[in-house]
């Protein structure tokens, strides 16, 4: 007997859904995309967009900073709702708005590094976005009580969908996500061999598979090193990007994809996009052979 597994909200989550998947492809989008993506690159390649970006932290900052605008603005709509006070839901308005400036600048600086679904759907959210932003300056300008009641709830309103977006970006569409995490778990512990060390040639990255996962290998000052080959931050090949020399061992990888700049000894962002180092693997050469091991696999 068939039950109605789909009965109810389970099916009015799944077409919500389908309705923000639509968004991934819905190229009349793109033309907001490229606008957006020319102003958001505004801001070189550097040390302040690497701040945006969360380098320094080690993942991105943008979800981290909204939490205060939200949590400002969720606090105000309380308020409003136990007769907390005019003034008191003025002022946490007035900090979310603050506090949404470097939210923004950092969310701006990820999104016009990622997929083309994922901007897509982010230019809505961050229409979302703007939609409260506008509201809640609106609920300062009035001197009507209700009226700013009613706009910062409908500011909470519009924020709470935008949230929802970034939640799709986030989790559904894996951006932000570290997408070299699953290496040392595919990875077998211990010393393995990788390849003859006549097929390294100096200073040319190198493709090769270690079982299921790919790797970078490359020579550099006579070494032998070997990162992960997908990028951390949306798995570009780094096997096909381009070394540079630097006065740290072995240099710096550039990702073809988004420019993102790894150091090769050691796998760590020495510019973003990406904020996740990539996994780096031990090297040795025995009987003209590189054999490699990654630390914590398995």
């Amino acid at each position: 007997m068939e039950t109605a597994v789909y009965s109810g909200w389970p099916r009015e989550a799944a077409c919500g859904m389908q309705l923000i998947s639509r968004l991934e492809h819905e190229s009349r989008l793109d033309g907001l995309v490229s606008a957006g993506q020319r102003v958001a690159r505004l801001i070189p390649p550097g040390p302040v967009r690497d701040a945006l970006h969360g380098v320094w932290l080690g993942h991105p900052l943008h979800p981290m900073l909204v939490q205060a605008s939200i949590g400002a603005w969720l606090s105000a709509s309380i308020l409003d709702f136990t007769g907390g006070g005019e003034k008191g839901a003025r002022h946490l308005v007035t900090a979310g708005l603050a506090a949404a400036v470097p939210a923004a600048a950092a969310g701006a600086a990820d999104w016009s590094e990622q997929h083309e679904q994922q901007m897509r759907v982010g230019v809505v959210h961050a229409a979302g976005n703007l939609a409260a932003l506008s509201l809640y300056g609106a609920s300062l300008l009035s001197r009507r009580p209700p009226l700013s009641r009613a706009l910062r709830l409908a500011g909470l309103a519009a924020v709470s969908g935008g949230g929802l977006l970034g939640g799709y970006i986030s989790f559904r569409l894996a951006g932000g996500a570290n997408h070299a995490e699953e290496v040392p778990h595919l990875v077998q512990p211990g010393w393995q061999h990788l390849m003859a060390s006549a097929d390294l040639p100096e200073g040319t990255p190198v493709r090769q598979m270690l079982g299921e996962v790919p790797v970078m290998a490359i020579r550099s000052g006579g070494v032998a090193y070997v990162l992960a080959d997908r990028c951390s931050h949306m798995s570009g090949p780094l096997s096909e990007g381009e070394l540079s020399d630097g006065e740290l061992a072995g240099g710096c990888l550039t990702c073809p994809w988004h420019g993102s700049v790894f150091r090769v000894a050691d796998g760590s962002v020495a510019r973003g996009p990406a904020t996740a180092p990539q996994p780096a693997f031990e090297t040795r050469e025995v009987g003209g052979a590189i054999q490699v091991c990654l630390p914590g696999a398995g």
